[in-house]
This record gives structure tokens, C-alpha cells and sequence, in this order.
């Protein structure tokens, strides 16, 4: 199974369930034993009491492969937890955001500790309206954070951001060939004003199967997991479907 179908799901979309042994079951449920853990379910700040929630996990058969989405400013003795957190889980990704009045000084602070850790950082594109969002800003700061510094790839909040700019195939084929370090596989449509609604990937405006064949094409190594934020009380159902949308692609191209 290639890294692009080897997919987990993001915690965030189980926010309303904040003890980790039901987000244990229901990741189950929808199929998959991977897992990128966001704050909601973990404190980085404590590397100790993060140790237990990795032995939770594992001896439930399921593998914390990434941690975030967490936001960098340069507080590098605060930030080193978050990297030997990652490291105690055995995750080689960390989800991140910069901030325009801290990045300059953050960037190079994160690739230093990306360098001693051996822990890559992928920058979650969030929409034209954030920071980090646009491609032209996307770039700099690969620029500046080298190697190890790369992109998580939103492939909804890229869309977002307008459809020639934003387009997650392009992105992975040709602008950030390469640098792709994670997926979160989630879909939008839009309304007449560009209002977004969360949807099950590929019945909306996502192309599926072209991202993923994009990324088996680039030779993706990074972390993948499924993200729908919808239903907050009941995301199962829908996270499901994302899952089989992505097992339906496995089987028929084998």
C-alpha cells in the first residue's frame, strides 16, 4: 500500500469526544489504525503524560503518525517538547502555522530542531484568508525553512483559495513537487458568496482520485489522513465514507 492510501484521520474531527479511549473506538470504526493527534487530545507541553497517551494508542493497535496542527513562533524551549513528543510516538511529521509577525524568526528555529529530532514539518495550507495559505507565501517559507520544512497539503483549504492558485493536483505534479510532507484529504463545496461546507471527499469539488494518483506519481512518503469536520457530534458515518472512497480507489486500480 503506497504512503497516498495508507491513510489515517485527523483527531480534530472527533473534538466532541475528548478521552482518547472513545476516539481509540471510533477511529476503529471508520476502518483505519492510524492518527494525526491535535491539543484537543493531547498536551505537548507535557512530554511525560504524552508518553501515555502514545502507550494507549499502541496497545490498541493503532499508530500516532503525526501531531497538530501546532502553531510556531520561535519559542524554541517550549517548541522542543512538541518535537520530543513526536519523536516518543514515533511520528516523523508535525502539522504547523506560522504567523507573519513571527515567522522569520520561527522558521529557522523549527529547522534546526526538525534537523535534531530527524522529524519533518509540513505547513497546513489554510485558505487564502490565513497566513501560510497562499502559494506565493508557501514558497518563501520553503525557501527559508529548507529540507525539512515542507507543506501538508489541505487539499480543501487549497481549493479554497480559488481555482487556478488552488489546485491540489498542480500543487503536488508541479509547484510543490516533492515537498509534499502530508494530507489531509477533506472536500468543500461552495456557495454563490464562497462560503465552504465540509462534504465527503470526492463528491464535491475535490478530484480524488487525481490527487492521489499525483501523488503516487511524485513518490509521496509523507503522512495521510482523512479530515471531515461536519457533525461534529456524529462524524463517523461520513468519516467512514471518506475511508472507503479511498479503499474503493485501492481495489479498482490494485
Amino acid at each position: 500500500m503506497t504512503a497516498a492510501r495508507n491513510i489515517g484521520v485527523q483527531s480534530y474531527c472527533f473534538r466532541r469526544f475528548t478521552d482518547n479511549r472513545r476516539v481509540i473506538e471510533l477511529t476503529r470504526q471508520i476502518g483505519v489504525d492510524r492518527v494525526e493527534i491535535c491539543s484537543v487530545h493531547a498536551n505537548f507541553d507535557d512530554v511525560e503524560a504524552f508518553k501515555g497517551i502514545v502507550d494507549l494508542y499502541g496497545n490498541a493497535g493503532i499508530k500516532i503518525v503525526s501531531l497538530g496542527v501546532q502553531r510556531f513562533v520561535g519559542d524554541v524551549s517550549r517548541e522542543r517538547k512538541w518535537f520530543a513528543c513526536a519523536q516518543a510516538a514515533g511520528a516523523g511529521h508535525i502539522s504547523a502555522h506560522f504567523t507573519v509577525g513571527t515567522f522569520a524568526t520561527a522558521i529557522p528555529a523549527v529547522a534546526a530542531l526538525c534537523d535534531e529530532f530527524g522529524v519533518r514539518v509540513g505547513i497546513h495550507c489554510h485558505g487564502g484568508y490565513n497566513f501560510g495559505g497562499s502559494p506565493d507565501v508557501l514558497e518563501h517559507l520553503l525557501q527559508l525553512g529548507g529540507k525539512n520544512i515542507g507543506i501538508n497539503l489541505d487539499t480543501a483549504w487549497c481549493m479554497q483559495i480559488g481555482p487556478y492558485a488552488g489546485d491540489p493536483v498542480q500543487w503536488i505534479r508541479e509547484r510543490f513537487r516533492g515537498r509534499i510532507y502530508g494530507v489531509h484529504y477533506k472536500d468543500f463545496v461552495f456557495d454563490r458568496r464562497g462560503q465552504w461546507k465540509d462534504v465527503v471527499i470526492g463528491t464535491g469539488n475535490l478530484d480524488l482520485p487525481g490527487v492521489v494518483a499525483a501523488l503516487e506519481e511524485t513518490g509521496f512518503d509523507g503522512m495521510a489522513v482523512v479530515e471531515y469536520e461536519a457533525d461534529p457530534e456524529n462524524p463517523v458515518p461520513a468519516l467512514a465514507q471518506c475511508v472507503r472512497r479511498i479503499r474503493d480507489l485501492t481495489s479498482s486500480s490494485g
